[in-house]
């Protein structure tokens, strides 16, 4: 059974409540603490995407095309197409030869409402290269290209490059591959349904790469690592839950559509996934900060932090303090509900 996550209040009635899912595991491959069901199954969405970039990482792609950690970073980004993002992105480009018509996610406005108004204050066009998935879908092309994969079809489940992404999910889950379910996710690319459990699992490898047994893949899952904790604001952009957290060192982390949210703790050596079960994002900053402030987070500072940039207060269009929100969550050890 799903726990409330989130409640909020608006002249001190209950208005809203966000239902979900919360799993916390240990490197002893155990579920540490939780809240609802543990192993509740959702897709991935783009929390999978510093998993996608592996193996383009682990090919080489890197030294074959002279990428920068920016450029690597942008590959596991949920970006808002503000103008560094865009920047980065057509330097991907350059380098490989690439070309948005290449790409199969659709045109799209930025998601940053200071870069749509100026494009639709010049020409207007929606690009490619807008849609927040573009780098995920440059880096695996670039690795098709590297490989001499065909292009065409590059987001279908069948090809070798996606075959080769769900081994690599799986295995950074500790599950078979054939126990992934697939669906489409909205760019056109193949998104997995998972327990959170699993999601966990990976992100703890993600944050404490000396679990993984291949020596490839734990030195481009290091690398990954390193370019997201350098760029965090490759990886989202402003307000973005990622970027504010990733400016700790210690933490790795990555949300996804539909309230999908996981990270991993390096010292503490721990992954986290929860899903909210609405599907709403705006709940993530309060959900990251009790949870880091029910495992005593030691960075008080980046508990303040969040505190400060996703506030509890609930303000009306005109800037008057109407409500407020909490969690009302408590973590239990292992897997109870």
């Amino acid at each position: 059974m799903e726990s409330v996550l989130i409640k909020e209040y608006r002249a001190g009635i209950m208005e809203c409540a966000h239902h979900g899912h919360i799993c916390i595991v240990n490197d002893q491959g155990k579920i540490g603490a939780s809240a609802g069901e543990p192993d509740f199954v959702t897709f991935t969405r783009s929390a999978a995407k510093p998993l996608q970039a592996i193996p383009g990482i682990r090919g080489g792609i890197i030294s074959h095309y002279g990428f920068s950690e920016q450029e690597i970073a942008i590959m596991t980004a949920s970006h808002l197409a503000q103008p560094v993002h865009v920047e980065v992105l057509e330097s991907i480009m350059r380098k490989t030869g690439l070309t948005e018509k290449e790409l199969v996610c659709a045109p799209s406005y930025p998601l940053s409402e200071d870069s749509k108004e100026d494009v639709l204050r010049h020409d207007g066009s929606k690009r490619r290269l807008f849609h927040n998935c573009s780098g995920k879908h440059l880096g695996v092309l670039a690795y098709c290209k590297m490989k001499g994969y065909p292009l065409e079809g590059y987001a279908d489940p069948g090809h070798p490059v996606q075959k080769e992404i769900i081994e690599t999910v799986a295995m950074m889950c500790g599950i078979e591959p054939q126990q992934i379910s697939l669906g489409t996710d909205g760019c056109g690319f193949p998104v997995f349904a998972l327990p959170l459990s699993a999601m966990a699992a990976a992100y703890l490898k993600l944050a404490c790469p000396d679990l993984i047994e291949d020596e490839a893949t734990r030195e481009a899952v290091t690398t990954i690592a390193q370019a997201m904790n350098r760029y965090p604001e490759m990886v989202g952009g402003s307000g973005r839950v990622d970027s504010l957290i990733l400016r700790d060192e210690n933490i790795i982390a990555k949300g996804g559509f539909k309230g999908v949210y996981c990270f991993g703790l390096k010292k503490e050596r721990l992954g986290i996934a929860f899903k909210v079960l609405d599907g709403s994002e705006e709940e993530w900053g309060w959900i990251v900060e009790s949870i880091l402030s029910q495992i005593d987070y030691s960075n008080k500072g980046l508990i303040e932090q969040i505190r400060e940039a996703f506030t509890h207060d609930i303000y009306n269009d005109e800037g008057k303090h109407v409500g407020y929100a909490e969690a009302v969550f408590h973590l239990q050890d292992g897997a109870g509900s």
